[in-house]
């Protein structure tokens, strides 16, 4: 009997990984701990000067390649698709991860209103776009994965959703709030009717992390301030507090596993306390 050590459950070694939005953020973080581990990671993003700073980080490895390309064009998508099949053969792993924010909530970090995001005034042009990067593309982007895994016997989706998918906010913008409710339920969705084909569908649900989303406001002290207050362990989630999580669904120790959401947010979605 062969033990079912850690290094042979969580094996990604040479399997083909596609990450959108995988040169910033939460994706950059899903990059580098599968390069690490050796799977064959195809980045998809539309920043090309994140792309070259994300391959010189990790010194341009062999298992690394990247290319330019904004998800929301479907043109663009299935070309950046049809490539890593080109390359690789096939799909193991997809990280449906690129997205953006939807700025600030209605109310400001010292509990006042805030006047200019008042409901009625919130434009309609930011809720489209949130909503077409957020929910369209990932839509797009899972059904041309699972043609591709479909046609080779299965594959791991994991799509980047959020604990603002789960509750109310009010230091969030609501069209990103709506935008992840309808992301949670497009995982539990697809994994329904995906599960007979081997193909598995989980989402990451993070709380506040400090990335790039809404030009990296979460980087700026006074922004952060209000949400370590209200997460239990007093901090926002960095690179190293997704990237177990990240490597659990994409390795077979998750393969029975589908439709569901781990939460990765320091208690932020269990309320306050102390």
């Amino acid at each position: 009997m062969t033990l079912p050590t850690a290094q042979r459950l969580f094996d990604v070694s040479d399997s083909v990984c596609v990450i959108t939005g995988g040169a910033n953020g939460i994706g950059l973080a899903c990059t580098q701990v599968l390069v690490a581990n050796h799977a064959r990671v195809h980045i998809i993003d539309r920043d090309a000067a994140a792309i070259e700073a994300a391959l010189n980080s990790l010194g341009c490895p062999e298992n690394l390649r990247a290319q330019c390309a904004d998800v929301t064009v479907l043109g663009q998508l299935q070309s950046a698709i049809a490539k890593v099949v080109e390359e690789s053969g096939h799909i193991d792993v997809a990280f449906i991860n690129a997205g953006i924010g939807g700025g600030p909530g209605f109310l400001k970090g010292d509990g006042q209103r805030d006047d200019e995001r008042r409901f009625e005034d919130l434009p309609f042009d930011q809720w489209s776009r949130v909503m077409d990067v957020n929910v369209n593309a990932a839509f797009r982007t899972m059904q041309e994965v699972v043609r591709v895994m479909k046609a080779h016997d299965g594959g791991r989706i994991i799509v980047t959703s959020s604990v603002s998918g789960m509750k109310t906010e009010q230091l969030v913008g609501t069209p990103y709030v709506v935008s992840k409710a309808a992301v949670r339920h497009l995982v539990r969705q697809a994994a329904l009717e995906l599960a007979r084909y081997g193909i598995t569908v989980n989402a990451l649900a993070p709380g506040p992390f400090i990335t790039n989303i809404s030009g990296g406001r979460l980087r700026e002290a006074a922004a952060r301030a209000p949400f370590e207050r209200l997460i239990p362990m007093h901090r926002l989630g960095g690179d190293a507090d997704i990237q177990g999580a990240a490597l659990f669904l994409a390795s077979g120790a998750a393969r029975y596993i589908t439709g569901a959401h781990i939460t990765i947010d320091g208690g932020f979605s269990l309320g306050t306390a102390d």
